[in-house]
């Protein structure tokens, strides 16, 4: 049965439309009828729709051109029908593999589409999607990696993942973890390199032995062997101090680790990702990386480009997010306005994809209608970086306050926790301290809870 639906009808052909219209009124159902792409957008997330029918050619678009920006501003879309002519099945198909549902031919028996709509009303949560599902992006880019995962997850056992802090390297590892048909149900295991001293890390991947050093009053298990039959993902890994990634290549060669103050030879079978911000082969040619664990660790490279390399995943990732955030908040999906994509298109994002996700859930906070509000969105970024200018003299100076600013930000924001603040950073507690006292930073000692 149709009741109780609400279907959306683009059709430009006002003879079509009502006739549509009119057949539907009489099967029970809500219909709202566009004879423009643009009049359908203004509407489409703002109405909860149960399947949307769209002629392929409209006047002011082309009924593709609409499908590919509503998949880059809608993530969730209905089910999509197409309505075509016979010269244009071709380009229904090709439709069908972005994420289409289905589509009907010209001239068709109303029957017929009342048919598809009641199989599409009874299953809204069956219709195609892509060949391979945009979990990372829409751009061709991250569409690209998106449809490797599968391929490495099966058959690469070494993955190296570069880019940016913040462009979601760790959600790459965890989707290839997933993806692995022998590892997903085993666990998936992370650490930063960067955040721990030495010998802290030494004991989180190989563990020790009760009374192997003071205050270690129990034997425990490392990461290596908590990951067993599953995934490591060492985060940072260029991080690591010149001795442990010593003991780490050894790890991988043999398979095999040795808990401090223990003596057996402990074997290990894991599914090995590192990930890194930082330039791994220059760091070899300056001598502050070992080359052989360097070859070791980079069987496959995959590099994921920085969000403003790759605009077109603003707005959809955008979307997901408020997606997110109003499913965990119990609260009607926010809307964002032309004024709002536009000055998300425009910023640099030099977070990236975790600012944009801190910026949507800070403009969802802080919006009072149910539209996102530009304040909400950048207000406190601007005036701070405008006032870093009025400050600055010059680039050194100006460049000086701002690390300085940023750093004293994320130290307050983590109450003084060097571990956290130098994880949050995605740099080593060592260059933590380094910075804080180039910047003539206090430390509050006593604020330190490790």
């Amino acid at each position: 049965m149709l009741q109780n639906q609400r279907f959306c009808v683009i059709e430009d052909d006002e003879i079509m439309r009502e006739s549509l219209r009119d057949r539907f009124e009489l099967e029970g159902f809500e219909c709202d009828c566009f004879a423009t792409a643009k009049g359908a957008m203004e509407q489409i997330g703002r109405k909860h729709y149960t399947v949307i029918i769209s002629d392929i050619r409209l006047p002011d678009m082309n009924g593709e051109e609409l499908f590919k920006q509503l998949i880059a501003r809608e993530p969730f879309l209905p089910p999509w029908l197409f309505i075509t002519a016979y010269g244009t099945v071709d380009r229904a198909v090709s439709l069908l593999k972005l994420g289409a549902t289905d589509y009907i031919t010209k001239p068709f028996d109303l029957d017929e589409l009342i048919e598809k709509l009641q199989s599409l009303s009874s299953h809204p949560n069956q219709n195609f999607v892509p060949e391979i599902a945009p979990i990372l992006g829409i751009s061709s880019t991250m569409r690209k990696i998106t449809e490797t995962l599968p391929r490495l997850a099966k058959q690469a056992n070494r993955i190296l993942i570069t880019g940016e802090s913040g462009v979601g390297k760790e959600v790459v590892a965890r989707e290839i973890h997933r993806l692995n048909p022998k590892r997903a149900e085993h666990p998936f295991v992370a650490v930063n390199c960067g955040a721990l001293p030495e010998n802290l890390l030494e004991a989180e991947l190989f563990g020790f032995e009760k009374g192997a050093f003071t205050g270690a009053f129990r034997n425990k298990k490392g990461l290596f062997e908590q990951a067993h039959k599953g995934t490591l993902f060492l985060d940072e890994i260029g991080d690591m101090p010149k001795a442990m990634q010593v003991k780490l290549l050894r790890a991988l060669q043999e398979q095999r680790v040795t808990r401090i103050g223990g003596e057996e030879e402990i074997p290990v079978d894991i599914h090995l990702i590192c990930a890194t911000h930082q330039d791994l082969k220059t760091m070899v040619e300056q001598g502050t990386f070992r080359e052989d664990l360097f070859y070791r660790i980079h069987l496959i490279h995959l590099r994921i480009p920085p969000l403003r390399e790759r605009k077109e995943d603003i707005l959809w990732l955008a979307q997901r997010f408020l997606e997110e955030y109003a499913s965990q908040a119990c609260e009607c999906r926010k809307l964002i306005t032309a004024e709002i994509e536009q000055l998300m298109l425009s910023h640099p994002w030099p977070g990236n994809v975790r600012e944009l996700r801190n910026a949507i859930e800070r403009a969802c906070i802080l919006s009072e209608g149910g539209e996102l509000e530009s304040h909400a969105l950048f207000d406190q970024s601007a005036q701070q970086t405008q006032s870093l200018l009025c400050a600055s003299d010059s680039l050194s100076g100006f460049l000086h306050t701002c690390e300085r600013s940023f750093i004293l930000q994320a130290i307050t924001r983590h109450n003084w926790h060097m571990g956290q603040t130098a994880q949050h950073l995605g740099i080593s507690r060592k260059n933590l301290w380094e910075k804080m006292k180039k910047l003539d930073i206090s430390a509050n000692v006593a604020g330190d809870s490790e």
